[in-house]
């Protein structure tokens, strides 16, 4: 060949040796790549499952959430102690208000309650005595109560009290030939008293309306609005509050047995107080505490947009690992290995976030005497608190000694509730057995709420004899039938379904402690972690202000001892 086609021939031959190159730098580049990208996604997931030290120590990130937690806990906590103690001035002042109108109204009130009901009368004469007792009691409110009350306004804007009568329509009862005539029809008779027309006793209770025909009379009702002032909230250096009280007595006849039962039933709302004047320091202990709530809230709220903001990102990193996965080997990554991603103390802690945040906001309204709610502020509040604390849990286990209680309770969780789903099947029959057949007969199984808490006293060993004991030996078949309910309900749950119960949470613990010495199974997502090249190698000096905390000065050689989620 002539030297010119030489060399018109080798950039022919050297741009085909440079195609042939081609796919295998891009092969290399893309093997390169992936690789790079692993190692990306596998620092990530590392950096996610370490404790908040650890990220310091390899980020020097500031553990953000960790402060505000404990910061949380001590304000969360305060705000309930300041809460509760006001809560309890509160019931405290409507209960001692029912008791003092029983004493007040009722006539003869011994001061214990008969059963549900707080006394009876058994003739013609004391039924008609114990109503007027109570009309004139009213009448002469001021002169006898000792507390801060006076009348208050019905429905129509009418200041006295409501006398009503319940009865059938037509009935005649003939006891000795066993004849009964009866319209079961209800009448419903209602006569209005004013402070003028109680004034003059011989009129009213000369009128036919208080002539009672007893055979036929349902029940006897009367009704009445005071108005009172809780005082002892000023010693505590908050405003007073005002309270409508609607009290209703029931002179129940329905059962027709010569015993009517007298029932008092108060119902306390809380109202804004009308032109209070306090001079003192009350109206700026108020702003205080308005000022410590409101920062509570601002607290709650940073904590709750750190924790979404974890897990979006945890969800995230999901999203990147479940599709690495199946890229690379396949398959889809197993649900356990998934579930890992979705941090339960970050819901928990929203949650308790949440809660915080409404029950600080109904807190302020109270305390200004705009809502009047308390029972769900604590019910808020309280939940939160408990929510709070149970948080704290997460960060005790971070050590081994204090993680066997997370780890056993996630290991034991789906077997308990199995075991009581199938026990539970057993202790609802035992309820219902129960409540048919010793409801009559025993005070402690006349409802099935009652015969449940009994059944769950007996279970705990609590309350065994007077159980036993307080049956009504009437009917000998049902006391025969009692002893054999209540010794084979002991035997069985006490014996064998609690020891059952107990083993189920032993067995998980002793697998735990087996793992923690021998090593947890490995999960495809524990594997791929095990490529990291360590945690060393973040590790740096920390910071003098930081260094003094307890868990920074950890060595590195007990690392291995943390546990992920």
């Amino acid at each position: 060949m002539p030297r010119g086609a030489e060399a018109l021939d080798l950039p022919v031959r050297n741009r085909a040796s440079a195609l042939s190159l081609g796919p295998r730098r891009r092969n290399a580049m893309a093997h390169l790549d992936s690789e790079v990208k692993e190692e990306c996604l596998r620092e990530d997931l590392k950096f996610y499952f370490m404790n908040p030290c650890e990220k310091y120590r390899a980020r020097h990130q500031i553990p953000w959430k960790l402060g505000l937690q404990i910061l949380k806990i001590v304000m969360v906590t305060t705000q309930l102690v300041r809460f509760g103690l006001s809560n309890q001035l509160v019931v405290a002042f409507k209960e001692e208000n029912t008791v003092a109108f029983k004493y007040l109204f009722l006539k003869g009130y011994s001061g214990i309650d008969e059963d549900n009901y707080s006394c009876s009368v058994y003739t013609q004469e004391d039924a008609y005595e114990s109503i007027f007792y109570v009309i004139n009691q009213y009448h002469r409110l001021k002169n006898v109560s000792l507390g801060t009350l006076n009348y208050g306004e019905e429905e129509e804007n009418k200041i006295g009290l409501k006398v009503c009568k319940q009865y059938y329509k037509k009935r005649t009862v003939f006891p000795a030939n066993e004849t009964l005539n009866i319209d079961s029809n209800i009448e419903t008779d209602c006569m209005h008293l004013d402070l003028q027309a109680l004034s003059s006793p011989q009129d009213w209770k000369s009128s036919p309306f208080f002539r009672l025909e007893f055979y036929r009379l349902l029940q006897v009702e009367i009704s009445f609005h005071l108005r009172g002032i809780d005082l002892q909230t000023i010693l505590s250096r908050e405003l007073p509050d005002c309270y409508i009280f609607q009290n209703t007595i029931i002179f129940d006849n329905k059962a027709h047995s010569g015993k009517i039962k007298i029932y008092l039933d108060s119902d306390a709302h809380i109202e804004e107080c009308k032109e209070v004047n306090i001079s003192g320091s009350v109206q700026k202990n108020t702003q205080y505490v308005l000022v410590f709530d409101a920062f509570v809230i601002v607290i709650c709220l940073a904590s709750l947009i750190l924790c979404t903001r974890s897990i979006v990102l945890a969800l995230s990193l999901r999203k990147r690992f479940l599709n690495f996965f199946l890229e690379k080997y396949k398959r889809r990554v197993c649900d356990a290995d998934q579930w890992e991603f979705i941090n339960g103390w970050y819901v928990l802690v929203i949650i308790s976030d949440l809660m915080t945040i409404i029950g600080s906001i109904l807190k302020m309204e109270i305390k200004v005497k705009n809502l009047t709610n308390y029972d769900l502020c604590s019910i808020l509040l309280g939940t939160s608190t408990l929510l709070v604390w149970v948080g704290v849990i997460r960060y005790l286990g971070y050590f081994q000694k204090y993680n066997v209680l997370i780890l056993t309770m996630q290991a034991s969780l789906p077997k308990v509730l199995r075991f009581c789903a199938c026990a539970g099947m057993i202790y609802l029959g035992y309820t219902f057995c129960g409540w048919i057949v010793l409801g009559p007969y025993h005070n402690k199984f006349v409802a099935l709420n009652t015969v449940s808490e009994c059944l769950f006293s007996l279970i705990n060993g609590d309350d065994m004899f007077a159980t036993f004991a307080q049956i009504q030996q009437k009917s000998i078949m049902v006391w025969l039938f009692s002893r054999l309910y209540l010794y084979s309900f002991i035997s069985l749950f006490i014996y064998m379904i609690l020891s059952l119960f107990i083993a189920l949470i032993t067995d998980s613990y002793d697998t735990i402690k087996k793992y923690q010495q021998n090593g947890f199974p490995e999960t495809d997502l524990q594997e791929f972690l095990k490529g990291c090249s360590g945690r060393e190698e973040y590790q740096t000096e920390p910071s003098a202000f930081l260094s003094c905390i307890c868990c920074l000065r950890r060595k590195g050689s007990d690392d291995h001892l943390i546990l992920t989620n």
